[in-house]
Formats: C-alpha cells, sequence, structure tokens
C-alpha cells in the first residue's frame, strides 16, 4: 500500500498476520454483502428486502473500519462509517414509515400483491 505522509510517498508492506486480518475481514464483509443482495433481490416481502439492503450497507462498513487501519492521515474510515450509520437510520425510519403506509392501503406486504393492484 502507498500512502502520502507530509507530501511524500511511503510505502507499507503488511506483515502476514496483518495480511492475514485484512483478508478475512474483506471475506466476511462480501459474504455479508452477498448475504443482503440475495436477500434483496429474492425476497417478496418489503421488510426482508429492507434488512437486505441493511446487511449491504454493514458490509461496506467493514471494508471501511478494515481499510481506515491503514490511513496514517486520520479517522477517514471511521468518519464514513459513522455516517453510513446515521444514514442506515435515516432509512429505517422512512422505510418503515413507508411500510406502515403500504400495509394500511394494500393490507399485505407481499410485492408481487402490492404490484398487481
Amino acid at each position: 500500500m502507498i500512502f502520502l505522509n507530509n507530501n511524500k510517498f511511503s510505502i507499507f508492506v503488511p506483515s502476514k498476520e496483518t495480511h492475514r486480518m485484512i483478508q478475512s475481514t474483506l471475506l466476511a464483509g462480501l459474504a455479508i454483502f452477498i448475504l443482503g443482495l440475495s436477500l434483496f433481490l429474492t425476497r417478496r416481502n418489503i421488510i426482508m428486502a429492507l434488512m437486505g439492503i441493511e446487511l449491504m450497507l454493514n458490509a461496506a462498513n467493514i471494508n471501511f473500519i478494515t481499510f481506515a487501519q491503514f490511513d496514517q492521515n486520520g479517522l477517514n474510515g471511521q468518519v464514513v462509517s459513522i455516517f453510513v450509520m446515521a444514514l442506515a437510520a435515516a432509512e429505517t425510519a422512512v422505510a418503515l414509515a413507508i411500510v406502515l403506509l403500504v400495509y394500511r392501503h394494500f393490507n399485505t406486504l407481499n410485492l408481487d400483491e402490492i404490484h398487481k393492484e
């Protein structure tokens, strides 16, 4: 990895333990993202689709935190991760309001039945 430090480029070569940690956390993030994507694409329930979106956002947070360990200029990964969590909380509140309105109007949460009407 190459970093810009005091207007000079520095090269960081991770040790084997650090490389394994990076690899395992990125694979965990990938698995969580794939799980969230499959939930979003295959489930016909609105709540399950929203849970899939939340899993994809959490997978992105794992990757931000993983790469933030190697940021020599500050806490950029943690700041972005906290921003994503705040965005996810706002998205959850809005999505819950939409789900309640859809249920009141259609009396179902099945996406196929909502689309038919």
